[in-house]
């Protein structure tokens, strides 16, 4: 029986690619604690700890969400929707900053413990880096920091500020909200960081909308997404 090679990203591991990209994708796509994935490779016969389910999600989630980014750059919409939430840790206030497009994709996030115009600067410019292009209208909420950032950094750009236009980037928290429950709270804000730039690029890869689609449209958009994590993860062997 010929023994097929293995993919360089998954050299020196004891387990498989396909073990190690489940574990990865159960943990990112799905809100589960580190236990929880643990748990559902047991019942597979898979006996992992959950420290090492860990590992596997910062190491080669950090992979995949690079390689997901790179291919969507420069392609998602040009409206921006941008919006901050609270989050406490170790009792002190930090905030997540978000930018999603008009069909919700995650453009980028960046957690800072700041919410003023220099905070909102930053992530105007790490959104202009990583789209390589600047918005056609941006939207916000009430907060004076977004129109005094823009002013600075992207004069030009059609600005709006109203609270009911922003319910993309708000709903976008959601998730990360359901994670922090599950997490029982994000300890540094370092964890916060390196949880949201993996998490949010994975979480695009799997939006597929589910209403005004067929159900064949749907098992289809699905398939294709199965797919292109397939060829993120290296699991096709040529």
């Amino acid at each position: 029986m010929t023994r097929l090679a293995r993919d360089p990203l998954y050299r020196r591991h004891r387990f498989t690619a396909a073990v190690i990209a489940y574990a990865v994708w159960l943990y990112f796509r799905f809100p589960l604690s580190l236990r929880m994935v643990e748990d559902m490779l047991a019942a597979r016969g898979v006996i992992v700890s959950h420290q090492t389910v860990r590992l596997w999600a910062e190491k080669f989630g950090r992979h995949f969400a690079n390689d997901i980014h790179k291919r969507s750059a420069g392609r998602l919409g040009d409206i921006w929707h941008l919006d901050e939430v609270v989050i406490t840790i170790a009792g002190k206030k930090n905030w997540l900053w978000r930018a999603v497009d008009q069909h919700g994709f995650v453009l980028d996030v960046l957690a800072q413990s700041r919410r003023n115009a220099k905070a909102a600067k930053r992530l105007m410019r790490k959104l202009l880096k990583g789209q390589r292009r600047s918005p056609c209208v941006m939207i916000t909420d009430k907060l004076r920091s977004y129109g005094a950032a823009k002013r600075e950094i992207m004069p030009g750009v059609e600005y709006r500020s109203h609270m009911g236009l922003n319910n993309p980037a708000e709903n976008s928290h959601q998730p990360i909200r359901r994670r922090e429950r599950i997490m029982k709270r994000f300890k540094p804000v370092q964890q916060l960081q390196r949880f949201v730039s993996i998490h949010d690029p994975i979480a695009n890869l799997f939006q597929i909308p589910r209403h005004d689609i067929s159900s064949a449209n749907h098992r289809e958009l699905r398939g294709a997404a199965m797919q292109m994590w397939s060829e993120i993860a290296h699991l096709q062997v040529a």
